[in-house]
């Protein structure tokens, strides 16, 4: 296929979060989840500037294309510059005069220090002097060496003129008077960033006024206690992000740890990639510029609050809620026994679990079961992200210091969380837990867990299978399938599975499970190549999916391929997509949805219809280069009735959805959805969250059967 048959990787992720950005414009939502959104775009943007074009950088400067995309390294700079400023813009917008004053309205109001009154100017100062004065620490410009600014750290830049008149002889750091010098100020870390004020002097408002300023606006404020002598000309808040697209050293052996403790290091002085500022003074940003050797275009200057990531601890305060999502719960599944252990009821049949909508609660029981019982014999478990705290962790030290065998594959690699993996590994490991860190030149990407226990007809395993991590927290916000069962051939594969990638055991043929990057990319190959060859005028074939992305050009060409054979093709793709749809004579059978919402829809959902005869796929993996071709992954088949039929009608119901989904067109653009004007308006995360809570309350209202025990007289 040509290079201009696939959307640029790097681009389609950036109108991802455009349309994340677009729920933060919606007047219809939450205040502070409009917030919430603003922040998570921040928080992305600060990752993709770290990996994704720092690595584009690298190869501008070595002058090396990829066969990713189809510009060169320089022109894609350009276009993502181009189109991260367009969107940075509507972000800051939004921020400023939309969503701050909003929330004025509501009596949550940003003040910063020119409009502080006398009582606030007060209070500041104290803290000024008290809290913060005590842990800055300004930093001189024109030593010999630059100071380092930290990778993400916010910062103060102070222009700086000596006073006239002050004498300066016995200071041989001194600059001659009346020059000029930059300082920088690094923001503390242990303090909050959000700081809450004093009300105003007889303020009455009706709602009752809650004022918050920021760390930044007060040391901009009283900066020139920092600097005796000197006169504060102009100031600049700034952040740096640098590239932390490092590799570690896959063949360091038993200094993996350390190899990764290196990587930790090098983020925080490696190149600087872009440069966030409110750009108030050119003098300060030019010489940042050449110290950082930043081009105009890795520039963003912005006009307000920089870094909105930061202000979450808005959402939290008091009264913030009624401004917040309606709170959802998460409901206890039907097929699962509230009191006692799992194991009987999952001799009997697989059990479907779908958070958030239900609790992430049976997962957390099925490992502290298999802990504390006395006749599981071991445990096996891949951990990817677990996140802080984690009760599974804590479970799988206790499985250990009771005796059980527990093995952790334990991925290092997992980006920005390899800190929390090391120290929670370390605890395993002197638990008695015996730990695997990952696989040399791959990253375990799988979730799956085995349990293997003695009963009285042998030993029998239990395994649970997932499209997402073990991380109770995650699992309150992102939407996930995991499937609990006992099913012996699927407990085989999994004992295969885990055999492969703990030692030297040679792949086994695997009935059920496909292993990325074995299996995975060439039997979905094989899936679609069925629907082809299957598929007629009278009766099309059909395949739906839902995953986070899809950028694999051989999965794309094929879909292609399958669209020319008249096969249906209805995909629900969250982030990135390279696949165009809609193109006469390549993807005109191909339709492209995306749901944004409360909820991070991260499940992994294939179905296909395979002449009548469905098949239907969970998976950890998305259709991307690194989860086919460079990590460990799992695919699993849906063999359960029930559990099949639930998921397949959620992933149709996807598709339905016209309140919070977009759909692609052939020019790159996304379409936001809404009703027309013969249709009901279906947002898909609220009708799945009706569907449970009327589950619920069905289950609670039923009449509890009373049993009459006949006795003689």
């Amino acid at each position: 296929m040509a290079e201009s048959d696939y959307f640029d990787r790097e681009l389609s992720w950036i109108e991802f979060n455009a349309r994340v950005l677009h729920e933060a414009g919606r007047t219809e939502i939450p205040l502070m989840e409009r917030l919430s959104f603003l922040a998570i775009v921040a928080s992305n943007f600060d990752e993709f500037f770290q990996v994704r074009v720092a690595s584009i950088k690298r190869r501008a400067l070595e002058n090396t294309f990829t066969a990713e995309s189809s510009f060169s390294p320089q022109s894609l700079l350009k276009k993502i510059s181009q189109r991260c400023h367009e969107v940075t813009a509507v972000q800051y917008d939004t921020l400023t005069n939309t969503v701050l004053p909003a929330l004025a309205e509501k009596g949550i109001r940003y003040v910063n220090a020119e409009q502080y009154t006398a009582s606030q100017k007060s209070y500041t100062e104290a803290l000024f002097h008290h809290d913060i004065f005590p842990l800055l620490t300004p930093l001189r410009t024109d030593a010999a060496e630059f100071p380092h600014i930290g990778n993400l750290r916010l910062h103060v830049a102070f222009l700086l003129e000596q006073m006239p008149g002050v004498h300066t002889k016995q200071n041989p750091l001194a600059t001659p008077e009346g020059s000029e010098l930059v300082a920088l100020v690094p923001l503390p870390k242990g303090i909050p960033r959000v700081v809450w004020l004093p009300s105003a002097e007889n303020e009455q408002s009706a709602p009752p006024q809650k004022n918050f300023t920021v760390l930044d606006d007060i040391i901009v404020l009283y900066g020139t206690e920092l600097f005796p002598g000197y006169l504060v000309k102009e100031t600049m808040l700034f952040k740096v992000a640098r590239d932390a697209d490092f590799a570690v050293d896959e063949e360091a052996g038993s200094n993996f740890i350390q190899a990764m403790e290196e990587v930790l290091v090098k983020r925080q002085s490696s190149f600087a990639v872009c440069l966030m500022c409110n750009a108030s003074s050119q003098k300060l940003l030019r010489t940042l510029q050449t110290k950082l050797q930043l081009h105009n275009d890795d520039v963003y200057c912005v006009n307000g609050l920089i870094d909105p990531s930061t202000l979450l601890d808005i959402t939290s305060t008091e009264g913030a809620e009624q401004y917040r999502y309606p709170h959802w719960h998460h409901f206890y599944p039907d097929s699962l026994p509230q009191d006692g252990t799992y194991w009987n009821t999952l001799r009997q049949h697989d059990v479907l679990l779908h958070v958030p909508y239900e609790s992430y609660e049976p997962v957390v029981r099925f490992v502290q079961d298999a802990a504390k019982d006395p006749s599981v014999l071991a445990i096996k478990i891949t951990l990817y992200r677990t996140g802080a705290d984690s009760p599974i962790v804590q479970a799988l030290k206790q499985a250990a210091q009771n005796g059980k065998q527990v093995t952790a594959f334990v991925e290092l690699k997992a980006r920005f969380d390899e800190a929390r993996n090391i120290s929670w590994a370390e605890e395993l490991e002197k638990a008695g837990a015996i730990v695997v860190y990952g696989v040399v030149n791959l990253k375990v990407h799988a979730k799956i867990c085995l349990v293997v226990r003695r009963e009285s007809d042998g030993l029998r395993r239990y395994v649970h299978m997932s499209t997402g991590n073990y991380n109770p927290k995650t699992a309150r916000l992102y939407q996930d399938f995991s499937v609990f069962t006992s099913n012996p051939e699927l407990a085989t594969d999994a004992t295969l599975f885990f055999n492969v990638i703990s030692g030297y055991s040679a792949l086994q043929p695997m009935h059920h499970l496909c292993m990325a990057p074995v299996t995975l990319k060439s039997r979905l190959i094989e899936l679609i190549d069925r629907e082809i060859k299957q598929s007629t005028p009278e009766t099309p074939g059909l395949i739906m999916a839902k995953m986070n992305s899809l950028c694999h050009k051989e999965i794309i060409d094929k879909l292609y391929e399958a669209s020319r054979a008249g096969v249906r093709i209805m995909l629900n793709v969250r982030g990135i997509c390279t696949l165009i749809p809609g193109v006469n004579g390549m993807s005109q059978n191909i339709r492209v949805v995306s749901v944004i919402d409360r909820y991070l829809e991260h499940s992994r959902i294939f179905y296909f219809q395979n002449g009548g005869a469905e098949e239907l796929y969970l998976s950890s993996a998305d259709w991307m280069e690194r989860n086919l071709d460079r990590r460990i992954e799992l695919m699993f088949p849906v063999l359960d009735s029930d559990v099949f039929r639930r998921v397949k009608d959620t992933l149709q119901l996807y598709f339905s959805d016209n309140c919070h989904s977009h759909v692609l067109q052939p020019n790159g653009t996304w379409c936001a959805n809404s009703p027309q004007a013969n249709e009901s308006a279906v947002r898909v995360q609220e009708k799945l969250y009706q569907t449970f809570k009327k589950r619920e309350e069905a289950k609670r209202s039923a009449p509890k059967q009373e049993f009459v025990v006949r006795r003689k007289d």
